[in-house]
This record gives C-alpha cells, sequence and structure tokens, in this order.
C-alpha cells in the first residue's frame, strides 16, 4: 500500500505485479477493490497494476469542498500516484467516473496515457447529447441536494440505493460507505462537475485522445446508453475500439470479468 500527499489529500493505492504499468480508476459508489478481478489476471499477464482509491473514497483523504472533487483536481491525484511510482506514463483503464477521468486524462495529459480502456462512461462531449441519455441520468440532478441525496440513498436501509444501483456488491460497498464516510465526497463528484447549469451549456472543448482507445459497453446498463459511448470515436485521432458485451450490467468487470479481462489483455500491449 502506497500513499502520495497532494496539496494535504492523502491518496493511497495498491501496486501489484511488476512489468508495464496500468492504472485501475474506479468510479462511483466503489473503491479500489471493484477491481478486484482485473488485478490477478493482468499480474499474471506481466502487467504492474496501480489501483487508487480515488479522492473521497476507501483510505483516501476526504476534503469538505466541493470543489476539490473536480475533475482537473482528480487528475491531478492520478498524475501524482505515477509520479510517486516513477511512473511517467501508463495504460489507463476507467469505469464509470473513472473512465470519465481517464477520457481527461488522455485528451489534457496525453504524455501520461499510453493505451486508454473506458468501461460504461463516454467521451464527455457525447454524454448528454440524446434525449434517451439525459432520461437515464434523472438521478444527477437528484444527486445535486446536500443532505436530500444523502437520505433518499441511505433510508430503509439503503433501500433506494439497492433497487436503483442494483450493485453486485451492495453490502459490501454499503458497508464501504459507511465506514469511510465516502457518500457525500463521492456525490460531490456529481456536484463538481455536473451542476445542474452545465446541463444547458456546450459539452467540454477537449483535444481529441491521440492514444489508442477502446471502450467496453453492456447491454445490461441501467445507467448509459450505447449511443454515448459508440459516438466517442469522433473524439479518438487514435485507433478506435469498440466492444459490446450482451448481457452484463453496469458492473461489467464483476459481473463477467473473464470476458472483461480477455478484452483488456487483448488491448493493452505488454
Amino acid at each position: 500500500m502506497g500513499r502520495v500527499d497532494v496539496n494535504g489529500v492523502g491518496i493511497e493505492y495498491e501496486v501489484t505485479g511488476q512489468g508495464r504499468p496500468v492504472v485501475l480508476l474506479h468510479g462511483f459508489p466503489d473503491s479500489g477493490r471493484l477491481w478486484r478481478h482485473q488485478v490477478p489476471a493482468l499480474a499474471a499477464a506481466g502487467f504492474q497494476v496501480i489501483v487508487p482509491d480515488l479522492r473521497g473514497y476507501g483510505g483516501s483523504g476526504k476534503p469538505e469542498a466541493v470543489e476539490a472533487y473536480s475533475l482537473m483536481t482528480l487528475a491531478g491525484d492520478v498524475i501524482a500516484v505515477l509520479g510517486d511510482l516513477g511512473v511517467a506514463r501508463a495504460h489507463v483503464v476507467g469505469h464509470d467516473w473513472g473512465a470519465a477521468l481517464a477520457w481527461g486524462l488522455a485528451s489534457l495529459a496525453p504524455g501520461t496515457v499510453d493505451h486508454l480502456a473506458v468501461l460504461s462512461v463516454g467521451h464527455p462531449a457525447t454524454f448528454r447529447r440524446t434525449v434517451r441519455q439525459r432520461e437515464k441520468s434523472w438521478y444527477m440532478l437528484l444527486f445535486q441536494f446536500p443532505g436530500v441525496a444523502e437520505r433518499w440513498l441511505t433510508q430503509d436501509n439503503w433501500a433506494n440505493f439497492r433497487t436503483w444501483a442494483g450493485h453486485p456488491d451492495a453490502d459490501q460497498v454499503i458497508a464501504d460507505l459507511e465506514r469511510n464516510a465516502s457518500l457525500t465526497p463521492g456525490l460531490n463528484w456529481y456536484r463538481a462537475n455536473v451542476a445542474p447549469e452545465t446541463w444547458v451549456q456546450p459539452p467540454p472543448a477537449l483535444p481529441p485522445v491521440q492514444a489508442p482507445a477502446m471502450g467496453l459497453w453492456s447491454t445490461g446498463d441501467i445507467a448509459l446508453t450505447e449511443t454515448q459511448m459508440t459516438d466517442s470515436a469522433a473524439h479518438v485521432a487514435g485507433p478506435w475500439r469498440y466492444e459490446r458485451l450482451d448481457g452484463p450490467g453496469h458492473w461489467m468487470q464483476l459481473e463477467a470479468p473473464d470476458q472483461v479481462n480477455a478484452l483488456l489483455l487483448d488491448f493493452l500491449p505488454r
């Protein structure tokens, strides 16, 4: 277990294996343990696997200010972890908010990203393009209301969270959120990056991704349309690959780990 200080916020991370570095970025409401089926497969294949608990989660710092969770700040955390390990360039794999973060890194810090693999979440410019995706993202507006969102998610033993999310690890995730006081920090990712006014503004203008990129989307995803992933091709200057997994829900790396591992190992050069 490593830990790096980023302007007073500690970011914890684990490193497994030796070889070409690959960093795995989780999203809401997870921690680095989300990747427990991918870490051994990647390490056995000859990768140095770097898995941070991103700020707000697990053993990492949880600043109170909403603005402390902007994607630019979060990208700085990932770069600091790589710097702490003496890694200048790594493969980057992200899921959910971790995918949004991975897109940002590949666009704005292209020298740090060798190959990019994103699960579930497409490029920020495509995310809210369709009416269907906006409908699916209704919860993002709810999450803007401090106290209200927390109460809705946790009441009656987290009944609404369990029903809405359908997380295959629900009991463990809830236990981690409670033990680490991570719910409000996790919601602050939404409050810092998708505030209501951003929904009527043009999408962020990001430089095209230069790295080879692969997008994975699963047909059982409750929150994300296929279009927001397939349209991402227009924002990738390097080679683009799209893979559709039939059956799994949003947490494909837990529900179909062998498929996800095989795709990652086929895509990421060692």
